[in-house]
Formats: structure tokens, C-alpha cells, sequence
């Protein structure tokens, strides 16, 4: 894909929110490669998270600087990541080393993803921060280039409404993901 046409999206939210899911999904129909967020957090993070410790600004700044790393080697060839860039200053980082990265934020209530996560297994992020990842959130601005997408559906319907958003202009997803 050229430069112009190949999406490159950070699928964010708080956890549970279906980061993995939906960012799976979106890239598959978007043909372009998929990078789980959490796979770039350093031992130490997910050590903190096991322990029910939130992280802080300093324990995010070498995963933040992952993800950027990561968009900046796909700026050209397109691909989704998930990263919860809870905060605008997250973001921020992110647009400056892909200026052309679109933020595609996981919209839920707190009740349903909360449900969601009770019901997951074997994930580190124990229930009980979500509170905090909450607390954390600034919606996305009017100034960044992304959109809030509603995660009341299916994962393949909050897909086909992130592929919509993505990519405004071309077919939906079918209700599989598929273009």
C-alpha cells in the first residue's frame, strides 16, 4: 500500500475495553499488520500490574516509547496498534512519531466493561484498576484526528464502526470483519 492510502491506527481505551479484539479485526480488514500494545510493556510494568499497582507517567514512558518506535517502522506500509494512550499528553508522544496516526477510542460504560473483565482470563490487569484507568481518560480532542467508537455491539460491529471511522470513505466491513 503507498504511503497515502494505508491506515495507521492506535486502537486505545481503558482495559477491557476489546483493544485486542476490535484492533485484530480492524487490521485484518484494513490488510495491514496488527501489534498488541501490552506485548511492549518492559517486565517491570506488568510485574506493578500484577500487584494491583497503577502505573505511573515514568513506567509508561519506556512502553509509550515502544509504541512510537513501533508507528514510526509502519508509517509507511500502514498497520493497527493497541495502546491505551489514556491521556492527551500519550497521545501527544504518539502523534509526534506518526503524525498521520489515527486514535481509534474504545467507548463503553464503566458497568459494562467492568462485566467484561470479570468474565476474562488470564489477563494482568487485575479488575480492580479500572477505576484508576477511568480516572485517568481524557477523551480525545476536537484537535486530534480519531474517533470514539461504541463497544455496545459485538466485537465485529464496534470493528466495522472503527473501519468506518478509519476509512470514512470505503465499503463497510461486513458483520465478519472482512472488507
Amino acid at each position: 500500500m503507498s504511503h497515502s492510502s494505508a491506515p495507521l491506527v492506535v486502537v486505545m481505551g481503558v482495559s477491557g475495553s476489546g483493544k485486542t479484539t476490535v484492533g485484530r479485526l480492524l487490521a485484518r480488514s484494513l490488510g495491514v499488520p496488527y501489534a498488541e500494545g501490552d506485548d511492549f510493556h518492559p517486565e517491570a510494568n506488568v510485574a506493578k500490574m500484577r500487584a494491583r499497582q497503577p502505573l505511573d507517567d515514568e513506567d509508561r514512558r519506556p512502553w509509550l516509547e515502544e509504541i512510537a518506535r513501533w508507528l514510526t517502522a509502519h508509517a509507511d506500509s500502514g498497520g493497527v496498534v493497541t495502546c491505551s494512550a489514556l491521556k492527551r499528553r500519550y497521545r501527544d508522544r504518539l502523534s509526534a512519531a506518526a503524525p498521520r496516526v489515527f486514535f481509534v477510542h474504545l467507548d463503553g460504560t464503566p458497568e459494562l466493561i467492568a462485566a467484561r473483565i470479570s468474565a476474562r482470563r488470564g489477563h494482568f490487569m487485575p479488575p480492580d484498576l479500572l477505576r484508576s484507568q477511568f480516572a485517568d481518560l481524557e477523551p480525545l480532542g476536537k484537535d486530534e484526528a480519531g474517533a470514539a467508537v461504541s463497544i455496545d455491539g459485538t466485537p465485529e460491529q464496534t470493528a466495522a464502526l472503527a473501519r468506518a471511522a478509519v476509512v470514512p470513505s470505503a465499503p463497510h466491513a461486513g458483520a465478519d470483519g472482512s472488507p
